[in-house]
């Protein structure tokens, strides 16, 4: 009886999935998976968050409904917060053992000598509010959450910097995507062309201090 009684409903519910309007389902989909993968890239920083954020833009852009773009923004800055916190939480875990661990570790590991000197400097002369620039700063993030764990910065501090920075975070690459969705009639278009926009950015700045790096040791070799 529990069976048959039970196949019906199953079938309504598969009927309901199958009628269900394509962006619908898109949404329903992609928002959590937006928020899964920007969590996951705050938090091990290997996934490049702001193509992630760039292309549901696009996508959320070529919609029908007016709340796509604000419910990116949302899911984006919010699962970019999650991301940042965990992380300094489990930094400040490493910070505070005698053993320190492998989440301070790998954020020390990412964090250049040079980088981390400018983000220390930055942090004793402007506080909390160097947090906004870093998200905005390719690689600058990292940086500058490690220079907040040296200087033992509360984590309600932290947090209290890193909403305006990860609000501005998420609408500068939200602003990219719509550029890239207005510029092309396709959505896939311009996902293509805010993903090449973002990895752009965000590679820009590592290429230059290797140009810089070898023109200045040909300069040194030329001069000696």
């Amino acid at each position: 009886m529990g069976q048959t009684g039970g196949r019906p409903v199953i079938q309504e519910i598969q009927q309901v999935v199958r009628e269900l309007p394509t962006q619908s389902t898109q949404q329903a989909v992609g928002y959590p998976t937006l928020f899964a993968l920007v969590s996951l890239g705050s938090l091990v920083p290997v996934v490049p968050t702001g193509a992630l954020v760039s292309s549901a833009a696009v996508v959320a852009f070529h919609q029908t409904s007016p709340l796509a773009l604000l419910f990116v923004f949302l899911v984006a800055s919010s699962a970019a917060f999650l991301g940042d916190i965990c992380l300094y939480w489990l930094g400040q875990r490493g910070v505070r053992s005698n053993h320190g661990s492998k989440w301070l570790a790998a954020i020390t590991r990412r964090a250049a000598p040079e980088r981390l000197a400018q983000a220390q400097e930055k942090l004793a002369e402007h506080g909390g509010t160097v947090l906004v620039l870093s998200r905005l700063v390719p690689a600058g993030r990292i940086p500058v959450m490690l220079a907040c764990l040296l200087s033992e910065m509360p984590l309600r501090q932290f947090a209290r910097g890193d909403v305006p920075a990860c609000l501005a975070w998420a609408a500068t690459y939200q602003l990219i995507g719509i550029l890239g969705g207005s510029l092309f009639p396709e959505p896939w278009q311009g996902v293509v062309a805010a993903v090449a926009l973002t990895l752009l950015i965000s590679g820009a700045p590592a290429v230059w201090r290797r140009l810089r790096a070898r023109f200045g040791h040909g300069t040194g070799d030329a001069t000696g």
